[in-house]
């Protein structure tokens, strides 16, 4: 499961109306890439594909794809807007190590 921080829910609803997608989810997800090897992916989407696991929290629905889940369990989803810049924020508790931005992780 990834919890969504009050702060990521009021910043991913505030988003959702600027774009014209409320009533979307969020998807969360893992690629390859990044300098650590693995990169975070957050979209707002509409469809759940075949294995996704789904879920909500604070009021948020969450989806993950199967081959992502297993990276993200126990992560919380927060925003942060401080001098370091602007953006959503993984805090991931299987992550061995991240790079300086944030972006990318490695187990």
């Amino acid at each position: 499961m990834v919890t969504v921080t009050d702060t990521a829910k009021k910043q991913a609803l505030r988003l959702m109306e600027d774009e014209g997608k409320e009533g979307l989810f969020i998807r969360v997800g893992v690629d390859g890439g990044g300098c650590s090897g693995l990169m975070y992916q957050l979209t707002f989407d509409n469809e759940e594909k075949e294995g996704d696991k789904a879920f909500e929290d604070n009021g948020i629905k969450v989806v993950v794809d199967k081959k992502s889940f297993l990276y993200l369990v126990g992560t919380i989803l927060d925003f942060s807007g401080g001098l370091n810049g602007k953006g959503f924020v993984f805090n991931n508790p299987n992550a061995g190590r991240t790079c300086g931005c944030g972006e990318s992780f490695s187990l």
